[in-house]
């Protein structure tokens, strides 16, 4: 069939492209930053078309001639993200009801019953009906947590488990969750297209297994192979002081730490299994809990984790003014620029580059990084322990520590958009220029374009540290890079 995905990009529709065009669609993706999608191993069989959810034009030429439109598109780190969903919701629909198309396929999350629903699930809800009001057969597939190598949900089970042995929760971890493997949702979501006609429904996914957060925890651990984990519940951390814990303690933020604690306060359930009636269920069965956490630990620990939930972008609008543009009208724009020149190759300095972050660190006072990272986390921000996908390839779009990787042109130029909780805009340029003579150059800038008298003092503050900060990175990068052996030779 002819599809066309919203939220290709993110966690769940970067895992199911490939598995739509493994069962033979023609697949069609709109992103709001085609570029993001450059290096990802599926690029070249699918057509890809620039848009945005909150753009009527641009949404209306991406469903020209498709059957099915997946939905999986929600604006969780957005403050407004209710509203910002409701009027994207509703454009959509109406875009999908005029171009003639067969059917809209959603995922959203599992509703309890008979309970004041928190905001997150709410607008969960609140999209799949529109979706089904619109006039296009719709099929909500409902989901608890997601398990799965990168996804936000296991992230938080897997370092709340490892790195607290003793900790005082929420009386909600005793509410019982039907949690469910990515596998599983992929498989529904691929047979949700061929629904007969007539479906416009939602419809509940869930694995085989029914247990309390405290009970996964605990499962988690056994799994992983640590000592039993002490857990205190108590009634008075509400989901708001929850999610600060989770904040500092785990790599997922407190923007979306937040609404999925609010929504751990409900059971989360299936109420029913009508879904096999037109799916049959996966020809191995529904893969359980243990089963989710083994293949979730194998995927990280071969490093192939496809995609992760930092790929969704929090970063400002593509139209956004970029340091690069020729036609830079952003005001000013603080910078601070080193250069120096190493006897390595080309090649040899930009796998120093590609490599950096992460486990690897910033080649320069670490103490520094980390108590910034620190400072960002405490504030609500990403900090440091986003990590890196891989420890050698990076793609364009996808997180790296508090950075996001806007433009990669291998192998002479690496530009990184910074977002942690600064006032202004913040970039980080490494380029990678071959000399005639002989050795390379390397470049580096630190872009900083100022929000108000908050931003100028800002820069203000920080400019004392640039020297032993940046001056120490770019020596520390061309040292690694002369030092180490060139493979490339």
């Amino acid at each position: 069939m002819k599809v066309v995905v919203f939220g290709a990009t993110g966690y769940i529709g970067g895992r199911l492209v490939p598995e739509l065009l493994r069962a033979g669609h023609q697949v069609r993706v709109m992103a709001r930053t085609p570029s993001k999608l450059d290096d990802v191993p599926w690029r070249d069989d699918v057509e890809v078309v620039p848009g945005d959810v909150t753009d009527l034009q641009s949404v209306a030429a991406a469903l020209a001639g498709r059957q099915v439109l997946y939905y999986l598109v929600h604006s969780l780190v957005q403050r407004d993200f209710v509203d910002v969903d409701r009027r994207a919701a509703h454009l959509v629909g109406e875009a999908a009801h005029a171009a003639g198309l067969q059917r809209i396929v959603y995922l959203g999350g599992l509703v309890p019953e008979s309970e004041e629903l928190s905001p997150h699930l709410a607008s969960r809800a609140e999209v799949g009906e529109t979706l089904r009001a619109s006039g296009v057969p719709t099929a909500e597939l409902r989901a608890a947590v997601i398990l799965g190598s990168g996804s936000a949900s296991f992230e938080m089970l897997r370092y709340l488990s490892e790195r607290l042995p003793a900790m005082i929760t929420p009386r909600w971890v005793k509410n019982r969750i039907q949690p469910i493997a990515v596998r599983d949702v992929l498989y529904y979501l691929v047979g949700a297209a061929s629904l007969p006609a007539e479906v416009n429904r939602s419809f509940d996914i869930g694995g085989p297994d029914v247990f309390t957060y405290l009970t996964m925890m605990r499962k988690y651990a056994v799994i992983a192979g640590l000592p039993r984990r002490v857990v205190v519940p108590v009634p008075v951390l509400t989901p708001w002081l929850s999610a600060q814990w989770v904040n500092l303690v785990t790599p997922v933020p407190r923007s979306i730490a937040v609404p999925l604690m609010e929504s751990l306060i409900h059971e989360v359930v299936c109420r029913e299994h009508d879904i096999a009636e037109y799916i049959p269920d996966p020809p191995e069965g529904a893969i359980g809990y243990e089963r989710a956490v083994e293949l979730a630990l194998t995927r990280i620990k071969d490093l192939d984790v496809p995609t992760r939930w930092s790929d969704a972008d929090s970063s400002p609008a593509p139209s956004d003014p970029l340091p690069s543009d020729p036609s830079w009208s952003g005001g000013t724009l603080y910078k601070d620029e080193r250069e120096t020149t190493t006897s390595a190759s080309p090649e040899a300095l930009w796998d120093v580059i590609e490599a950096i972050g992460g486990e690897t660190g910033w080649y320069s006072f670490p103490l520094a990084w980390s108590v910034r990272g620190w400072i960002d986390r405490v504030t609500g921000g990403v900090g440091l322990r986003r990590g890196r996908r891989d420890p050698r390839w990076l793609r364009v779009g996808e997180a790296l520590d508090w950075w996001r990787v806007e433009e990669l042109d291998r192998p002479r130029l690496l530009r990184l958009r910074a977002e942690m909780k600064v006032p202004g805009d913040a970039w980080l340029e490494l380029s990678v220029i071959p000399n005639d003579d002989g050795g390379t150059t390397y470049r580096q800038r630190a872009l900083f374009r100022p929000n108000g008298l908050a931003g100028h003092l800002y820069w203000a503050s920080i400019v004392p540290f640039h020297n032993a900060i940046f001056s120490g990175m770019a020596r520390n990068i061309t040292g690694e890079a002369a030092a180490t052996p060139d493979d490339h030779s």
